[in-house]
């Protein structure tokens, strides 16, 4: 059972089985192991893959670092922004998707995930080769200690009961 305080978070790439489920794993676990309580999901800005299990080179990067990843696609939706703290954008251009299609009445943050680092985009790995899911990894993973060092330092997260 998750504690009151525990916070919500949505990964978001475009087709939502490469860089925002990898981006979920990674989260979900570096949390796991830092004992805070998230409750992480991922989703696409466009529905391409909706229902599809992530990329098999994004499961291979996960596995080799010892990180589970279980996941299917999904597109973000207007509820998100209101069921989720933060909506965390792979990139500019999936930012300004976000941002676009927002409700008024939303209650998320949205931002880059890299927001609380180097505020730099994660790049797209989809059409090239392993290096660039292995720099993706990186990337999440610094990104997540940043996002839950901002979440723990701010009072906003509960440890959970290990």
């Amino acid at each position: 059972m998750s504690s009151s305080t525990q916070k919500s978070v949505l990964v978001v790439c475009l087709g939502n089985i490469c860089r925002s489920p990898m981006g979920q794993a990674v989260l979900t676990h570096v949390a796991k192991e830092r004992g805070i309580d998230i409750h992480v999901e991922s989703a696409g800005t466009a529905g391409y893959h909706v229902g599809d299990e992530p990329d098999e080179r994004t499961v291979a990067t996960c596995q080799r670092h010892g990180v589970k990843i279980n996941s299917l696609a999904q597109q973000v939706e207007r509820s998100h922004f209101k069921r989720f703290d933060y909506i965390l954008a792979s990139d500019r251009s999936n930012l300004s998707t976000l941002e676009r299609v927002k409700p008024a009445d939303s209650t998320a943050t949205v931002c880059l995930f890299s927001n609380w680092s180097d505020g730099l985009p994660i790049q797209d790995p989809y059409y090239g080769g392993m290096d660039g899911f292995e720099k993706c990894f990186t990337q999440c993973e610094k990104y997540s200690n940043a996002l839950l060092d901002h979440i723990t330092s701010s009072g906003e997260g509960s440890k959970s009961a290990l």
